[in-house]
């Protein structure tokens, strides 16, 4: 009997990507912003370029199909962010392919809104660069705006976004971003923001998403919210990818993973000197773990 299961559909492949980039100002030995200025300065009559190359994602491959949410973990610096920027065309790979079905859209970036406007005002800019037209804006606008909820508690929608906290700006970004389907949604952190109605309504419009035959990406550093969100996680790792399969299998050995590396650390740490009965002041100074910034 043949087979009549339909073939997914894949609608991003990322095939052994490598992402590098060169970082000003950090500059091993730099004492400072001023110091780490007046060393450029300095190096601009030489030869070569100036800065510290990073080398953010390493030979990283997946194929992601219509239908899934997919969330991406891992550790700060470990590419995340730089990984969703390639898959959207907005950062070079150095080596390697991704390939993608339709438009990406990231949000955040996509929805260039600006501080001096309303929120009104970038509700309509936002939706025009999201791809949709004066006339869908205008159908949706009432939906964007009591999807995001800051109206709840004031007229928040006739003020300049300059005066909207950070959990208000991420919401209506989200709120335009999702009014309209996606190919491929690529969501950097944004679900961290809001209450917890805020983000079950996230939730159920990425459940809506998928069903219109949509991908989504999630980064977020809520591992519950990756586990009640996708099915299936990436787990980066140093620019690596180190685990790919479903959510809570992935979560469960990143926290197996961070665990052992909390403990491995406090292990290394060099014991403090014991205080004394009589003793006014402690003893020794507890031992320090430096950590590698993203």
């Amino acid at each position: 009997m043949a087979d009549t299961r339909e073939t997914p559909t894949p609608t991003v492949v990322v095939d052994g990507v490598h992402i590098t980039y060169t970082v000003h100002g950090g500059h091993p030995g730099g004492r400072g912003s001023a110091t780490a200025a007046l060393g450029r300065m300095l190096r601009r009559d030489r030869t070569g370029p100036a800065g510290r190359r990073v080398h953010a994602v390493k030979g990283v491959s997946f194929a992601a199909y219509r239908g899934e949410a997919i969330g991406l973990i891992g550790s700060n610096g470990s590419g995340k962010s730089t990984l969703l920027k390639a898959i959207a065309g907005l950062q070079p790979v150095e080596k390697g392919q991704v390939y993608t079905h339709g438009r990406p859209a990231l949000l955040g970036v996509n929805a260039a809104l600006m501080g001096d406007l309303t929120g009104e005002r970038n509700v309509v800019l936002g939706g025009l660069a999201m791809g949709m037209s004066r006339a869908e804006v205008r159908e949706r606008y009432d939906r964007i705006v009591e999807f995001s909820g800051i109206n709840e508690k004031d007229d928040a929608i006739s003020r300049p976004m300059r005066t909207y906290s950070s959990g208000m700006g991420a919401r209506l970004r989200f709120s335009i971003a999702a009014a309209r389907s996606h190919d491929v949604l690529l969501i950097d952190e944004a679900l961290s923001t809001g209450d917890a109605r805020f983000r079950r309504r996230s939730q159920r419009r990425i459940d809506e998403l998928r069903a219109e035959a949509g991908t989504v990406f999630l980064v977020s550093h809520s591992n519950s919210t990756i586990t009640e969100t996708c099915e299936r996680a990436l787990w980066l790792e140093a620019g690596t990818l180190r685990m790919d399969g479903p959510a809570r299998e992935v979560v469960a050995a990143y926290e197996e993973f961070t665990a052992t590396a909390s403990t491995t650390a406090s292990t290394m740490a060099p014991p403090t000197a014991p205080a004394t009965a009589t003793a006014t002041c402690s003893v020794g100074t507890p031992g320090t773990v430096a950590t590698k910034a993203e």
